[in-house]
């Protein structure tokens, strides 16, 4: 029987919800991964589903930037606010993307952040639902270099 769906969650809380209690296996993807949670995800909600997911699924996985990737929606594409947004992501979350192997995920699922992963470290950040998606295909193929 399925469980009632709240109304407004995020994928990785649907998909929580429907697994919970269950011993439901999901395909494995055992790859590591970088995980960067968008400013307004971890003010309100966590990352506690998306975390609980990305294990489901055998990602290995660590959040070393907790701070804000600098972006903001809009803020960052602003021409007075550019250097404000670049030294923000400079803080922590774009030399960790640097530093992360080129065999590694970038998960992120704020669109501005992925924008900000992409213009200022080089690396195409995917959404959790590209991450399960390779799961689900059995595809562990990256995406290809950033123009």
């Amino acid at each position: 029987m399925r469980k009632p769906v709240p109304p407004n969650i995020l994928l990785s809380e649907f998909l929580e919800l429907q697994l919970h209690g269950t011993t439901a296996p999901l395909p494995q993807l055992n790859r590591k991964a970088l995980l960067h949670g968008h400013c307004h995800h971890k003010s309100i909600m966590k990352l506690t589903a998306e975390e609980s997911l990305l294990h489901r699924l055998g990602v290995d996985f660590h959040s070393p930037a907790p701070g804000c990737c600098g972006m903001a929606g809009s803020f960052g594409f602003e021409r007075d606010k550019y250097d404000i947004s670049m030294a923000i992501g400079e803080l922590e979350l774009l030399p960790a993307v640097r530093r992360a192997p080129a065999d590694w995920l970038i998960i992120a699922d704020g669109f501005s952040c992925r924008e900000q992963i992409a213009q200022g470290a080089n690396r195409h950040a995917l959404h959790v639902a590209e991450v399960v998606q390779m799961a689900l295909s059995g595809s562990s193929e990256l995406p290809g270099p950033l123009p």
